[in-house]
């Protein structure tokens, strides 16, 4: 969650109100500027309040992109803001990924046909509650490595990364036709440091890729202000619901003629595996935005629409690295549109204060979609994990999954012992998930959450196999953990203190489930599962999680997500777009799969105990 600026004029070109759309040249048309002037923007030559809110790409199914963009112009916003999220584009170090759900350009072309301004977020760190942070896993596969430093190896990761970026977003600069307005530069780089020499040097990184010839702002928390920001970047203040006042003045006394904007205003809050699900106020919201507004303010919500982090892409909180929080797959934010892209109760009343302060009529709220629910089969055709290894890579040591060319997904190491009396196993730096097994048969369970790295193994009078199946549940994407987020068996493993040797390694990356053996024999454990829902028509559904334990679930190829029983979220968001009609096929992977386990649909959301206190970032 972070922002940017600058300012430039540029030469005229438009582009086509068509989603993906070409861009057309019309010369006969003024040129477009949108520059910094004082304490506020000039769009055109004409002072320019920014209403903007927050919405990501990845986390919205495209077909729904239109709707979601449609919506938010309806409340009143003139302006979209999204994150570029590198690791979803870069997944291995030169191959690019720019299609489909990661079409960054027609998410902005989109939103430019809706009438909507955009302003670009690249990082390359966004944090976002997104797997680091949205660096690339495979960065950390070189512990020399250091991120968000001046580190060349580093530096050089990024510097490519942004010139492949700039060929996507240069066409779509305003100056260009397109609807970037500002592009920020970093992202809350005061909570995490006070390199100077850093910050300029990203920012001749930027103008090398063509991204700094127009606004360029930073953004960052109150306390941080002076720690994050250059003299001659314009800089903007981050805060949440019930921080208005104080975040407001901090800024103005830092910048006293500078630029009045708010990069994100948190209006709600994120969840946390384990923990409390919440729900902020919308009434103070909505006065909170008017007091902005009328004081002058431009103000990007954040989020309007928080979506679901589909997939492996959950990231954690963490301060220290000890203290461990990794992130729901609903991403609901308690937004103004819901997961499933619905209005709740806020939308209207920011809709109103938007009216009241712009002076333009309120658009009545956009209708809910009708969820539905579908039959889903209880027979099952089953798949064990032992059954369905790869082939294994042998070292001497636990390799990390970095060092087994693997981002994300599940992987089972394992070791021979020899007969002999039980005692204490450490694994040290084990992140962040693991089922340890003797012979197949589970002795134990660790959970980085809990702090947890050692686990008693009993005797054995005869040798047996170890087995420890390691889950990334998510690698940490805020504060200075994240230089250290290598996952799997990190550090060395021992037992009563002597290093466990000559290791065999199955990567599982479960990106691709064709080749599972299923069959219709029962199993018990880490098992695929496979079931089959009748759809007479596509529409959204929420799949109620609360008969399995924990894991992942595909709906056809798409992965839907993780699930835990711990809650506080105990459904996974399925989109109508990713339905046919007839059967549909689901596939999860339970890690204690046993013959109790079932699903079904429901029509909204099931959510545990609320708290109505967001913690402080």
């Amino acid at each position: 969650m972070r922002l940017l600026l600058r300012s430039a004029l540029g030469p005229a070109l438009m582009l086509s109100a068509s989603f993906g759309g070409p861009v057309v040249a019309q010369s006969a048309q003024p040129a477009h500027g949108f520059t910094v002037a004082g304490t506020g923007f000039l769009k055109d030559g004409k002072p320019h309040q920014v209403i903007s809110a927050e919405m990501h790409y990845v986390r919205i199914p495209r077909a729904y992109w239109r709707d979601r963009l449609h919506k938010a112009r309806a409340m009143g916003l003139n302006t979209i803001t999204t994150y570029a999220f590198w690791n979803a584009h870069e997944p291995r170090p030169g191959v690019y990924d720019f299609s489909g759900q990661n079409d960054l350009a027609a998410f902005i072309r989109a939103a430019q046909a809706e009438g909507l301004d955009v302003i670009l977020r690249p990082g390359p760190y966004v944090c976002a509650e997104w797997e680091l942070g949205g660096y690339p896993a495979w960065l950390l596969k070189d512990r020399r490595l250091v991120l968000r430093s001046t580190d060349a190896a580093y530096t050089a990761a990024v510097e490519r990364w942004l010139v492949r970026l700039g060929r996507e977003i240069k066409p779509l600069l305003l100056r260009n036709g397109g609807p970037i307005v500002a592009i920020q530069l970093e992202n809350e780089y005061g909570a995490f440091g006070q390199d100077k020499t850093y910050l300029e040097g990203l920012k001749a990184s930027y103008r090398r890729a063509g991204l700094a010839d127009g606004v360029l702002f930073t953004s960052n928390q109150a306390s941080d202000l002076a720690k994050g920001s250059l003299p001659d970047v314009p800089s903007i203040v981050n805060f949440g619901s019930g921080g208005a006042a104080n975040a407001v003045a901090k800024l103005e006394a830092f910048r006293p003629g500078g630029l009045r904007m708010v990069g994100e205003y948190w209006a709600g809050w994120f969840d946390k595996w384990g923990e409390d699900h919440h729900e902020t106020d919308g009434r103070k919201e909505a006065e909170e935005l008017r007091f902005m507004l009328k004081r002058g303010y431009s103000v990007s919500l954040y989020m309007f629409h928080g979506g679901t982090t589909f997939g492996w892409m959950n990231g954690a909180d963490s301060h220290t690295g000890k203290d461990y929080h990794p992130d729901t797959t609903s991403y609901d934010y308690d937004a103004p549109l819901d997961e499933a892209g619905n209005p709740r109760y806020k939308y209207a009343l920011l809709a109103s204060v938007i009216a009241e302060v712009t002076g333009k009529p309120a658009v009545p709220p956009p209708a809910s979609t009708v969820a539905a629910t579908f039959p889903v089969s209880t027979t099952r055709r089953s798949a064990s994990l032992w059954d369905n290894l790869p082939e294994s890579v042998r070292s001497p040591r636990p390799l990390t999954f970095e060092e087994l060319d693997q981002n994300y997904g599940y992987v089972l190491y394992r070791v021979a012992l020899p007969a002999g009396q039980g005692g204490r196993l450490l694994l040290k730096g084990m992140h962040s998930y693991a089922k340890v097994y003797i012979d197949r048969k589970l002795v134990g369970t660790l959970d980085r959450r809990l702090d947890q790295e050692a686990v008693d193994l009993p005797p054995r009078a005869v040798p047996a196999t170890l087995d420890i199946l390691v889950e990334n549940t998510g690698r940490v994407n805020y504060s200075h953990a994240i230089r250290t987020e290598q996952t799997g068996l990190t550090g060395a493993v021992t037992l009563n203190g002597t290093p466990l040797v000559d290791w065999r390694m199955f990567r599982l990356p479960m990106n691709d489930l064709s080749t599972l053996r299923l069959s219709n024999a029962p199993c018990t454990g880490p098992c695929f599962y496979e079931v089959e829902m009748k759809v007479d028509r596509p529409a959204d559904t929420y799949l109620d999680m609360r008969g399995l334990h924990k894991g992942q679930l595909w709906l056809g190829t798409h992965n839907l997500g993780r699930f835990w029983s711990i809650g506080p979220v105990h459904t996974l968001y399925a989109p109508a777009p990713w339905m046919k009609r007839g059967t549909n096929r689901i596939t999860f992977f339970d890690l204690t799969g046993d013959a109790t386990g079932h699903l079904s649909t429901v029509k909204a959301p099931i959510f545990g105990k609320v708290t109505t206190t967001r913690e402080a970032q």
